[in-house]
């Protein structure tokens, strides 16, 4: 147990800065005065209190952590942080059960945006603001923020970083040291979510509501503050604002880091997933625009297009909010929405996903095979750009896809035992695995999880985490050599 403690320790930081950040929304509920602060002054204690107890409790072990101590510790963050994240809800809200709360939380921290929650028109805006604020602290990685902090502290955070940054390239330096590279990318995801407020705000939203929408956006997590999501403002300008924001929270963190840092354009010309990004999305607001137009559900190609557009890179980018119920288009148009949220965000961006990179790397792969069987002797190399991916990226990618599969279908089969319909049960799992949110049919965009019966619940907030955390970061907790000293 003695090795655990180093860890434990670790997890105690995390949890004590955790409960600090709930200040923010106690001191906007106190200065609007929203009935709601005395919920976050129960869950501030609770929660710092408890991160307190662990990290005090266990000072005296210290050590630099390996890597399979990164992987624990990654799992038990991201796994015990819905806990305390849930308190302000559960205390607030009442007839709320601690299933729903921790799927509320697990959403919200993994930037996900499926919802249990419904009258939040009515909700405190304080309570609103705490669920997007989980997205903006969960969705760039609480992780990469803890690692920015923990050398003030003594204690290194490379392990830590490896395990969560969503990328196959993870060895990746933007900077000499770790810390520096987490501070370069808070940096820039502070100046655009800063950025998205104000243009938010600008535009005629409520300033609580533009930070609150603001948080989920760039985080592209998909909580909003009014149950018909960004419909109830029914504005072309915010929708516009919108696709802006959740185009760029899209790319990859990196890639405006690096354009950033050296004040030219020169990182997105060369980045090999922007044009498949772009072009996917481009060619896919047109289709749906088209084909919806064609069907006949609206009368005219502009307004198609622009109820398509918004929706399509919506949901294409795991952001997850809608300005109408798309789930009563021509059938395939939401399917083939859930189908871009599967793949279509860069590594390293907020969304959810396989992520484009993988994606490029798997069509790759597979023309690199053709070539093979037409050409047996012919030495076929895989490049993404000017750079020769090595065998053992594409290995890992593939093992990846495997494993991204079969938890996709083991998963819905599972909900389809307990019940559900096939569609339900299918689009709940792949909306839950990418982080996108609204699924179809019972939990599509104009309604909410709160149909699923409890076991579905836990199923849904095993499988956000899962995609959270890239597959193998949880699944390797436990396999038994993990456990071997």
């Amino acid at each position: 147990m003695r090795r655990l403690f180093p860890i434990v320790h670790l997890l105690g930081m995390v949890l004590t800065l955790f409960g600090l950040s709930m200040l923010l929304p106690l001191g906007v509920s106190a200065l609007i005065d929203d009935a709601a602060h005395w919920a976050y002054d129960a869950a501030v204690l609770i929660t710092v209190g408890s991160g307190v107890l662990l990290w005090f409790g266990t000072r005296r072990v210290r050590r630099e952590l390996k890597a399979r101590d990164g992987f624990l510790l990654v799992v038990l963050i991201w796994s015990t942080l819905p806990a305390f994240g849930a308190l302000p809800l559960l205390i607030h809200i009442s007839g709320l059960s601690f299933t729903d709360a921790y799927f509320e939380a697990v959403s919200g921290l993994t930037a996900t945006g499926a919802t249990v929650l419904s009258g939040l028109d009515a909700l405190p805006p304080s309570l609103n603001l705490w669920r997007t604020q989980m997205h903006f602290i969960g969705a760039m990685g609480i992780i990469v923020l803890v690692v920015a902090v923990l050398p003030l502290l003594g204690v290194g955070g490379r392990q830590m970083y490896k395990a969560e940054v969503p990328t196959p390239m993870k060895d990746t330096k933007l900077t000499p040291r770790m810390t520096e590279t987490a501070k370069g990318l808070w940096g820039v995801y502070l100046f655009f979510t800063l950025a998205c407020f104000l243009a938010y705000g600008l535009a005629g939203m409520d300033w609580v509501d533009a930070l609150t929408h603001a948080f989920s956006v760039m985080a592209l997590g998909g909580f909003s503050s009014h149950d018909a999501s960004l419909g109830h403002f029914d504005s072309l300008t915010l929708e516009l604002i919108t696709i802006v924001f959740a185009l760029i929270a899209g790319i990859s963190f990196t890639t405006h880091f690096l354009a950033m840092r050296h004040l030219t354009l020169g990182p997105y010309r060369y980045d090999t997933e922007i044009r498949g990004y772009l072009t996917v999305l481009a060619a896919s607001c047109l289709g749906i625009a088209f084909y919806l137009w064609q069907s006949g559900y609206y009368p005219d190609f502009p307004t198609a297009l622009r109820y398509a557009s918004f929706n399509v890179v919506s949901i294409a980018t795991t952001l997850g909010f809608s300005n109408t119920d798309y789930s009563l288009w021509p059938i395939f148009a939401p399917f083939w929405m859930l189908f871009l949220c599967s793949f279509t965000t860069g590594a390293g961006s907020t969304g959810g996903g396989i992520k484009m990179m993988r994606a490029i790397l798997l069509y790759k792969q597979l023309y690199r095979e053709l070539i093979r069987l037409l050409h047996p002797n012919a030495q076929a190399l895989t490049r993404l750009g000017e750079q020769v991916v090595p065998n053992k990226i594409i290995y890992a990618v593939l093992a990846y896809f495997f494993i991204y599969i079969v938890s996709i279908v083991s998963l819905t089969l599972v909900m389809i035992v307990t019940g559900l319909d096939t569609v339900t049960a299918f689009s709940a799992v792949v909306a839950c695995i990418n982080n996108t949110g609204p699924g179809l049919n019972l939990v599509g965009p104009a309604t909410t999880y709160a149909v699923l019966n409890d076991f579905q619940t836990w199923v849904c907030s095993f499988a956000m985490l899962l995609g959270r955390l890239e597959l193998f970061t949880l699944l390797i907790v436990f396999t038994p050599a993990f456990w071997r000293k």
